[in-house]
């Protein structure tokens, strides 16, 4: 039998192109995130080191300025504390300054969830793909006599392949699901520290002093 990938397209049931399609549809989320978080970090650290230089020297504008030129999305989370800073309590700072925090996380898995429904269904495609295959083989042997196993186990040889596809599209969905998720993860508790290192600079010894508390302007 002739395992070429373009034989194995042709004598695959239908169900082998729903397999590739998601195959492909995985490939493009996989690229569409890597471009998406090209750089993600190295900017994301040279704006938190920029802006907490600025604040060391008291270079509030300036340090504003740098957030509003910036590509990083963490430039974003300093500006919501720039903008709170001086009008509301630092609790009230805090709390925003994480809201938006939480927020740029969320952007960072956009699409993810795609990968992971392929991961599930992928193999599911296959088996139901091998049981229309099989149900197609023993309905050939229902129309022929003497034809035996070798009327059958053509079709049922074709069949098989779909699900030996799923799981492989399966498994190349769950490797790219899972390089993200830990990458993510990885970013998501990088990003805390330098919001958490932005706040202090921003706020200064405010805690230590407890000048923190002052009421909301």
């Amino acid at each position: 039998m002739d395992f070429s990938f373009l034989n194995i397209l042709k004598s695959g049931s239908p169900t082998m192109w729903i397999i590739i399609a998601v195959s492909v549809v995985a490939v493009a989320v996989a690229a569409e995130r890597l471009a998406a978080m090209w750089k993600y970090m190295e900017r994301a650290r040279v704006l938190a080191d920029t802006v907490n230089r600025c604040l060391a020297r008291g270079a509030i504008a300036e340090g504003r300025a740098a957030c509003e030129r910036s590509k990083s999305p963490l430039a974003d989370v300093f500006l919501v504390g720039f903008q709170r800073h001086g009008r509301s309590a630092d609790a009230v700072v805090e709390a925003s300054v994480d809201r938006a925090r939480l927020r740029m996380n969320l952007d960072m898995k956009t699409r993810l969830w795609i990968l992971g429904t392929i991961a599930v269904i992928a193999p599911f495609l296959g088996l139901f793909g091998t049981i229309i295959g099989i149900m197609s083989a023993f309905n050939a042997l229902g129309h022929q006599t003497g034809g035996g196993l070798t009327v059958v186990a053509p079709g049922i040889a074709d069949a098989l392949i779909t699900t030996a596809l799923g799981i492989a599209v399966a498994i190349e969905a769950v490797v790219i699901y899972n390089y993200f998720n830990q990458r993510f993860a990885r970013y998501a508790v990088e990003l805390k520290l330098l919001v958490e290192e932005f706040l202090e600079t921003l706020m200064g010894d405010k805690k230590e002093t407890g000048d923190g508390a002052r009421p909301n302007a």
